[in-house]
């Protein structure tokens, strides 16, 4: 059960890890953060060194049998501190939380400094990858090193559990709130494994045995931490996508206003100060749109003021008749009427034909209070904008002065 349950373990921790290893220099100011990564770092490490390949070649490397226990269970005995720690820093002022974190750790190390010593005395002198717990449950040293890291164990997780129940009834954060309730089921799942761990030394002195049980054993360790982990991988998660969706609306919507930017560009370039990078480019780097959309979104109010001498009023009732008929009304009939105007207007550009006494823009009564509602609206523009015939463009660009920057 232990090698088919502690590979995936060891994947999801893993993930963690790498998940918030590449905020982790940029974040040292947050120290729940830094917690978390080292949650996941320890978690990996003695899954890792648990998995019975590793721990029969970790014997043999450093000669001494089952060193593998005492390593891989001072790396549990660190994520249950730094666990609490993030809680702490959580729910916590951060002078309170120092302090806490700082009690935390201190007394992680007291207690893996124990295991070590009773692990000195145990001596054991044969490699159990799957069974030590039950083989050496008669052994005295032995007993008392189960007693003092299940514990320590079982007192972690009924305080994760506990304390991750209360936060979660205050949490406004859907995605918290759903991560600590996972978290807590997590952690009273992992009292099935620490419970049969004690009862095996209960037993051995009693006359009772739980060897039967030592799968289910393992089921519960793994299945309720895979539940902490991902309870904790949660927020981030929730975090990452937000801002990945974020990033790719960006993109979107700076790809959407292309063609009524490059329109207005190519009637007057002076309303673009730089040439922008290809947004190919940009997507492959993962660089964020968010100023390109907006300085496009400038560009293109700046390109429609040059364009208003050229505005025909009889275009603008064409057009207003013309998008009535097909059902638009509201906001919608503005921006369709708005890009019609736009179309018309880059046509007597091309063809030098201003206007004596130019309308206004149909968008021009529209209140926009937020850049939002800004960009919302120009992406209405552009989706029923087309540019004018190659041949209006090609005259425009004739007699066009480079106004605006080049490459």
């Amino acid at each position: 059960m232990k090698d088919i349950l502690h590979p995936l373990c060891l994947a999801i921790a893993a993930t963690g890890f790498l998940i918030l290893v590449r905020d982790l220099g940029r974040s040292r100011r947050d120290p729940a953060l830094v917690a978390l990564a080292y949650t996941y770092c320890f978690s990996a490490l003695s899954y890792a060194v648990s998995l019975t390949w590793v721990w029969v070649r970790v014997d043999g490397v450093l000669g001494v049998p089952n060193i593998v226990v005492p390593l891989a269970q001072g790396c549990v005995i660190l994520v249950l501190a730094l666990q609490a720690t993030v809680l702490a820093h959580w729910s916590k002022p951060p002078p309170q939380a120092r302090r806490r974190s700082r009690l935390l750790l201190v007394a992680a190390a007291v207690v893996i400094a124990a295991m070590a010593l009773l692990f000195v005395l145990l001596t054991p002198a044969t490699t159990r990858p799957t069974d030590f717990s039950l083989y050496y449950a008669h052994d005295p040293f032995f007993q008392a090193y189960v007693l003092l890291y299940f514990g320590t164990y079982s007192a972690a997780e009924i305080y994760l559990a506990h304390s991750c129940r209360k936060y979660a009834r205050t949490a406004t954060n859907r995605s918290i709130a759903f991560s600590l309730r996972l978290v807590a089921v997590g952690a009273v799942v992992t009292l099935g494994y620490s419970g049969i761990r004690i009862a095996a030394v209960i037993g051995a002195e009693t006359g009772f045995t739980v060897d039967h049980l030592n799968g289910f054993a393992w089921a519960c360790g793994d299945i309720g931490a895979t539940l902490t982990q991902i309870g904790y991988l949660v927020p981030t998660l929730a975090r990452r996508t937000g801002s990945a969706v974020t990033w790719a609306t960006a993109h979107v919507h700076h790809r959407r206003l292309g063609p009524l930017w490059t329109a207005l560009d190519r009637a007057d370039p002076g309303i673009t100060l730089s040439r922008p990078t290809p947004s190919a480019q940009d997507v492959l780097r993962g660089r964020s749109a968010h100023f390109p959309l907006l300085r496009r979104r400038v560009e293109i109010r700046q390109g429609q003021k040059l364009m208003r001498r050229y505005l025909d009023p009889t275009a603008r009732e064409e057009a207003e008749s013309r998008r009535r008929g097909d059902g638009l009304t509201g906001e919608a009939l503005a921006a369709a009427v708005t890009a019609d105007q736009i179309h018309a207007a880059l046509v007597r550009h091309g063809a030098a034909d201003p206007v004596d006494t130019p309308a206004e823009y149909a968008d021009a009564e529209l209140e926009l209070v937020t850049t939002e509602d800004e960009l919302l609206h120009l992406l209405r523009v552009a989706s029923h904008f087309t540019p004018p015939p190659p041949e209006h463009r090609d005259a425009a660009d004739a007699r066009r002065t480079t106004s605006g920057a080049r490459p």
